[in-house]
């Protein structure tokens, strides 16, 4: 879980973080680690919660949402379609034994 709370954020951006959360959950990060990158993505992008007062509106910096795509396309274009499929199947074995171990 993230530290600090979480009403400081605007509603753009919490829905920001739900979505990048869901994210990293669908491809198999842990809910905790999900939630922390995604926070951390937030505030790296927007400069963490709502600001106040004249001359605050910045550009939002949306390269740490890019960046990992980028590096993950990298690195399978590099690899021949049998490491990918033995890499995806031990994966999947994975996942399968951590279920089990976790009850899920």
């Amino acid at each position: 879980m993230p530290k600090g709370k979480k009403t400081t954020y605007t509603d753009k951006q919490q829905r920001q973080a739900e979505h990048i959360e869901q994210g990293y959950e669908d491809r198999g990060t842990s809910k905790p680690e999900a939630e922390r990158r995604a926070w951390a993505t937030v505030n790296k992008e927007t400069g963490g919660g709502r600001k106040g007062g004249s001359g605050v509106g910045k550009a939002t910096d949306t390269a740490p949402s890019r960046k990992g795509g980028s590096l993950g396309g990298a690195a399978a274009a590099s690899r021949t379609a049998e490491e990918r499929s033995a890499s995806a199947r031990k994966a999947a074995a994975t996942r399968k034994r951590h279920a089990a171990q976790t009850g899920r």
